[in-house]
């Protein structure tokens, strides 16, 4: 039999902890990426030297390495200058500084892709670098960066599953851990998979639907565009 029900049942309780885990660990860490790629990117875009350049450094020794090897340095390595993490914290930083340093791209990108012209109308107008960047800049940005942030949060979703490596008792840790004990691997992993893909597809038709959202909204305000803000 490919599929055993006996089996699926007494592992269901232990998977779902594992999801729930799962799904705690990408919120923190997508709100946390979202949140500082934002600084991250106007800090590459910084007129300070040395700011610049330790970011950008952060972020290229980031995108050159594999999660899995970060979240390894961090939890096994580190101990031995000093620097000791718990599992759960050690998967945190390690897909935080992941992510963000991917986002901080994708937001860098949007910004600059937005035309001068905007930059010079809100001057002109007698907006500050930070207001103009605030109230014109990024609000155009972001509405074409939704379907990247949204495809990037998705796939730490999916990435959480090598926090097992730090012993976090994910949806994939746990998966390992019944199919171990029951060797029913057919049954426990086709658990696994449905519930990666239950959270995973739904959320994807989620960016979807705010990606058209945003579309819509922003055609409507550029026919009828508020007093004192710059239309695109």
């Amino acid at each position: 039999m490919v599929f055993n029900v006996v089996n699926a049942k007494a592992a269901l309780a232990g998977l779902s902890m594992g999801l729930l885990m799962t799904i705690v660990l990408t919120f923190l860490c997508g709100i946390t990426s979202l949140t500082a790629g934002i600084f991250v990117a106007l800090a590459k875009m910084s007129k300070i030297r040395i700011l610049r350049f330790a970011v950008t450094c952060y972020v290229t020794i980031i995108r050159s390495t594999p999660l899995l090897v970060q979240l390894i340095f961090i939890y096994f390595a580190l101990p031995f200058v000093g620097i000791r993490f718990g599992p759960f914290m050690a998967a945190y930083i390690g897909l935080s500084l992941n992510v963000t340093a991917y986002l901080s791209e994708v937001y860098r990108g949007g910004i600059e892709a937005v035309p001068k012209g905007q930059h010079d109308a809100a001057a002109a107008i007698g907006m500050t670098k930070s207001t103009a960047m605030a109230r014109v800049i990024f609000p155009q940005a972001f509405r074409t960066l939704i379907p990247s942030l949204g495809n990037y949060v998705v796939s730490l979703f999916k990435d959480t599953s090598l926090a097992s490596t730090v012993t976090i008792q994910e949806l994939m840790f746990k998966g390992q851990i019944a199919a171990g004990a029951t060797y029913d691997y057919m049954t426990i992993y086709i658990m696994v998979f449905v519930m990666y893909f239950m959270v995973g597809f739904p959320a994807i038709q989620l960016v979807t639907y705010l990606e058209k959202r945003m579309k819509n909204g922003y055609a409507r305000k550029k026919m009828t565009p508020e007093n004192g803000e710059v239309s695109a």
